[in-house]
C-alpha cells in the first residue's frame, strides 16, 4: 500500500516562496483545515502564537492529483546545491520541433522570472535547447524541460 506524503520545503519566507511554487506548478494556496473558516481560526484554536503564522505555508493541487507542500522557516540558509530537484515537463519531449520546445521553455521561463526565479543554466541537445534550471526567490534549482 502507498503511503501518502507531503513534500516540504525549508525556506526563510514561507509565503513568498510559496507563491513562487503555486506560479510555477499551477497549484493553489491550502484551504484552512476541515472545521475551521481560517487559517487564522485554526492558529488561534491550537494557541499558535501570532508572530509565528508566518512561519508556514502550503499549497495543494487544485485537481487533487499532485501532491500537498508545505514551505516551513527554518532559520539557516541553503548551502548547497539540492539534491532533489522538479523538473517542470512543459515542453512535450524530444519528438516535437525543437522550435514549438524552445517556445514553451521560454515562456514558461519568462514567467517564473517574473515570479522571482532566476536562470541559472541553459542546456542545449543536439544543436537546441534542451532544458533551463532556474532558481527559487531562495535559490532551490528547478529545471523546464
Amino acid at each position: 500500500m502507498a503511503v501518502r506524503w507531503t513534500m516540504t520545503v525549508d525556506c526563510a519566507d514561507a509565503r513568498r516562496v510559496a507563491a513562487f511554487w503555486r506560479e510555477a506548478l499551477g497549484y493553489a494556496e491550502a484551504p484552512p483545515p476541515t472545521g475551521f473558516a481560517t487559517w487564522e481560526e485554526w492558529f488561534g484554536a491550537f494557541e499558535v502564537p501570532e508572530d509565528e503564522w508566518d512561519d508556514g505555508a502550503s499549497i495543494v493541487d487544485p485537481e487533487g492529483v499532485g501532491p500537498q507542500i508545505t514551505f516551513l522557516k527554518v532559520p539557516e540558509p541553503k548551502t548547497a546545491k539540492n539534491r532533489l530537484h522538479l523538473d517542470l515537463q512543459v515542453s512535450g519531449g524530444r519528438a516535437r520541433p525543437a522550435d514549438e520546445r524552445r517556445a514553451a521553455i521560454t515562456a514558461t521561463v519568462e514567467r517564473l522570472l517574473a515570479a522571482g526565479g532566476a536562470v541559472l543554466a541553459e542546456h542545449e541537445a543536439g544543436g537546441h535547447l534542451d532544458h533551463v534550471v532556474l532558481a527559487d526567490p531562495e535559490g532551490n534549482e528547478l529545471c523546464v524541460v
